[in-house]
């Protein structure tokens, strides 16, 4: 995803980058091509008059607008909820944190639990992104646990183990009250369920004909409408036309994008960021340096 402030409403008209022009300009000059030879030979194929008027594809368009508009929502959703679950691993780790720095008793080291949580919400990007295993865990777990890391299929689940058996070691140790301890294991169960609710999102993708109903009435509906416009506004057909093809093959590629939220498009969830906030807030929790803070895109104009 692009980190970026806001800018001017009169940059945000030529933004590139994140507006998915470059995805679909393959697309919107074959539909204007396609519209400029259909005001050359003024709707006629093969010397037979296309007699289409504007009725139907008003008639069309409401009914395809209101499609894309479910299909937008179904996607939001996902990366809505996706977003919460990322929520949702931020608030507990700063509980398990506050609670691991402040109710053990004395003599207990609370350090490698609380780089242990930095470990699982960077374990828990690496397997939603395919990343390397063991990309960004060295220092924050113990080399032997990296080392399984290394080859297991659901790392993060790893990590949780060993978070729950430190937590097993200092009650068995006496620094810690069993009813404190159960305290602890419901926001570890809350972990979990954030990361079990990012594995359903990740493996479980819009129905299929879905997304080909919706490509295929796109497309027809751009192709078929120059020959019901080219009689009422002429030359002007294909600027219409690729006016319209914007707003419907872009929104069809938006759905596409945040489907998958957490990829590395424009628009996808920015999960690098987010795992640097929550490194950022349980450091300072346990007075370690703080890593750079990640800062917008500057490129973001006319990119």
């Amino acid at each position: 995803m692009i980190v970026r402030p806001r800018p001017h409403w009169i940059r945000l008209i030529f933004v590139r980058r994140g507006s998915l022009v470059r995805r679909i300009l393959s697309q919107q000059i074959f539909v204007f091509l396609l519209s400029c030879a259909v005001v050359l030979v003024h709707g006629q194929l093969f010397h037979w008059k296309v007699t289409l008027t504007s009725a139907p594809f008003s008639l069309m368009g409401v009914a395809l607008a209101i499609f894309l508009g479910f299909r937008i929502n179904a996607s939001y959703d996902r990366y809505w909820e996706a977003r919460k679950f990322w929520g949702a691993v931020l608030v507990e780790g700063r509980n398990l944190a506050r609670h691991a720095l402040s109710l053990t008793g004395g003599g207990v080291d609370a350090r490698p639990f609380v780089l242990g949580l930095i470990g699982f919400a960077t374990a828990m990007r690496n397997q939603l992104r395919g990343r390397p295993r063991q990309e960004g865990l060295a220092g924050l777990l113990p080399a032997e646990l990296v080392e399984r890391i290394g080859q297991a299929r659901f790392a993060p689940a790893l990590v949780l183990l060993w978070l729950a058996q430190w937590l097993r070691s200092v009650r068995e140790a006496g620094h810690l009250s069993p009813m404190l301890a159960q305290h602890m294991e419901q926001s570890l169960d809350a972990l979990s369920a954030a990361l079990g609710g990012c594995e359903r999102i990740a493996n479980t993708p819009l129905p299929f004909t879905y997304s080909v109903i919706l490509h295929r009435s796109s497309y027809f509906y751009c192709m078929l409408l120059p020959f019901g416009l080219v009689d009422t506004i002429g030359w002007m057909t294909p600027l219409v036309v690729a006016f319209v093809s914007y707003t419907f093959f872009a929104l069809e590629a938006l759905s596409d994008e945040i489907e998958e939220p957490f990829g590395t498009m424009p628009n996808d969830l920015a999960l690098d960021a987010i795992v640097a906030g929550i490194d950022a807030s349980l450091r300072e929790m346990i007075g370690d340096p703080l890593p750079p803070v990640p800062v917008p895109d500057a490129e973001f104009i006319l990119n």
